[in-house]
């Protein structure tokens, strides 16, 4: 719990340092620096047993190119909405992640969502609006972006989950990485500013501590549930909260207040359901076990005698 406390803290100080360099560099400059820095902690984390030029080896390349594509149009839409909208209405607009992830497990995955569930994306939905309040205010690019950086993550952590346990997982880190670093480059260049070396510095700050957030997160679920991990990344509301009131003077407003709480309370509600259900079946397939493994013993026992 303390890793993943730590991990969606540094996330979310990474993110405020993004947000600091507004117009002064490309968002596809920003991009590229931030995803070479944040690979840095990941080179040390390979998997035991796998090679990095065995990465290309694929069992379904179309979907593994089409995560990294994914992942690129994500990380490109929430550089955007960091540097152009307020912190707290970008990570409540990308926390719609959840309603369009469970859309697409129905419509790709062909899985099978209770009504509970679509109650509490609903009421998320709803706290998103009080904050963005879309007719009673003007709507920027940004907020565009970041809702559109929620639907690429969500189609990329689809695709993970149909691949994860078919590719090797050199491939999963490798490929992505190289997109990101590829498509950045190719798209800063004709307006590439060299960054001053306070930028550089911050850049480099930014992208170590996404890297390490990633490497936190890893620590966090190898050593608890991913229903206890989970409600730890609406701690970033707080930080966003924080953040943008101290660095850049953004006070959200009363209603803005009560929609950030209901997003919070919503997502919170959704995983401890989750949670609950995978601790009960985990309980009831060890009362079948205790209850069929004796006869099952006894079986094996007697048989031979038989």
């Amino acid at each position: 719990m303390i890793y993943a406390v730590v991990a969606y803290s540094v996330y979310s100080c990474g993110d405020a340092i993004i947000k600091g360099f507004g117009q002064s560099l490309s968002i596809f400059e920003i991009g590229f620096f931030i995803a070479v820095f944040s690979l840095l902690p990941a080179l040390f984390v390979k998997p035991r047993g796998e090679r990095w030029r065995h990465s290309f080896q694929l069992v379904h390349p179309r979907l593994v190119h089409l995560r990294a594509f994914t992942g690129v149009a994500s990380a490109t839409l929430v550089t955007y909405a960091f540097v152009n909208i307020q912190f707290a209405e970008t990570y409540s607009l990308v926390f719609m992640m959840p309603l369009f992830i469970t859309i697409l497990s129905v419509l790709v995955l062909k899985e099978r969502v209770d009504l509970t569930r679509w109650a509490m994306l609903a009421l998320g939905f709803v706290g998103v609006m009080l904050v963005v309040r879309p007719g009673f205010r003007t709507l920027e690019l940004g907020h565009l972006a970041a809702l559109s950086c929620a639907f690429f993550g969500a189609a990329t952590t689809t695709i993970l989950r149909i691949i994860a346990s078919k590719e090797k997982r050199v491939s999963l880190i490798a490929i992505p990485a190289l997109y990101v670093v590829t498509v950045n480059a190719v798209l800063m260049a004709p307006t590439f500013l060299m960054p001053t070396p306070t930028q550089f510095a911050l850049l480099a700050i930014s992208g170590s501590f996404i890297g390490i957030g990633h490497l936190l997160i890893i620590a966090a679920t190898r050593n608890a549930p991913a229903s206890q991990v989970a409600p730890i990344q609406y701690v970033q509301i707080v930080w966003a909260i924080a953040l943008g009131a101290i660095f850049y003077v953004e006070y959200p407003d009363l209603l803005a207040y009560i929609g950030l709480a209901i997003v919070v309370l919503s997502g919170l509600v959704n995983v401890f359901i989750d949670g609950a259900r995978t601790r009960i079946a985990g309980r009831f397939a060890e009362y079948r076990a205790l209850r069929t493994g004796p006869v099952t013993n006894i079986t094996e026992v007697q048989g031979p005698e038989v």
